[in-house]
């Protein structure tokens, strides 16, 4: 009898201590996200703003390509603007259906944002005229005016990718222009041009990590 008295007490204190703990506080330490500045992907947490121009080197390149209505766009459009970066071709039944499909969530989520920008670089510049580009956004429903669908050099669309967005990780990066690239990677990259996330564009639950941590950079100093 005792020892279920005893009992009784020890798990109403236990309830009760465990309830007056306090949930951890949001701060900046364990909210913000990391920077990515090698083709390792090898996340780097900065704690002093100050040291970010010093230690986070890499940075998106220029770059200057036709969108889906046949306009040059360049760096412009993404000036001081968070962005989204993916790789895609209009002939591909496979993974790019797929990671369009899903990044639309992103971007019907967020449509009245008019600082984000999406860029989809064609892989098949050769075959993704602006014509074959702007009927394949029409075709996946896409109407925001922010989303751009870019083709060009093939040299220069595999460069920008492979060194710049780390499209491929570090195996891409080793690669040149004549090997075919093919990636579901989608690529987060803030307003001063620096990597902050990579998200598997054919899992949907990413898309609900990318919205989220959209809206941290939006809200970073």
């Amino acid at each position: 009898m005792y020892r279920i008295v005893f009992l009784l007490i020890s798990s109403v204190l236990l309830i009760s201590c465990n309830g007056s703990k306090k949930k951890p506080q949001n701060t900046e330490e364990n909210t913000a996200l990391p920077y990515y500045n090698d083709p390792t992907f090898t996340p780097v947490f900065i704690k002093d703003k100050s040291s970010i121009q010093k230690e986070i080197t890499h940075t998106i390149d220029d770059f200057e390509f036709l969108n889906q209505d046949s306009i040059l766009v360049n760096q412009s459009i993404i000036q001081n603007k968070i962005h989204v970066a993916n790789f895609i071709f209009t002939t591909c039944g496979s993974i790019c259906p797929v990671m369009t499909d899903h990044l639309k969530i992103v971007s019907d989520s967020l449509q009245n944002n008019q600082d984000l920008v999406f860029l989809s670089y064609s892989v098949t510049p050769w075959i993704d005229t602006p014509s074959k580009l702007k009927a394949y956004k029409k075709n996946h429903d896409i109407t925001n005016e922010n989303w751009q669908f870019l083709t060009g050099s093939k040299s220069d669309i595999y460069k920008l990718a492979r060194q710049s967005y780390y499209a491929e990780e570090d195996i891409g990066f080793s690669r040149d222009s004549t090997e075919f690239l093919h990636t579901e990677h989608l690529i987060l990259v803030d307003q001063t041009k620096r990597i902050r996330g990579v998200y598997n564009g054919t899992v949907a639950l990413d898309m609900e990590a990318l919205i989220n941590d959209i809206k941290t950079l939006q809200n970073e100093k």
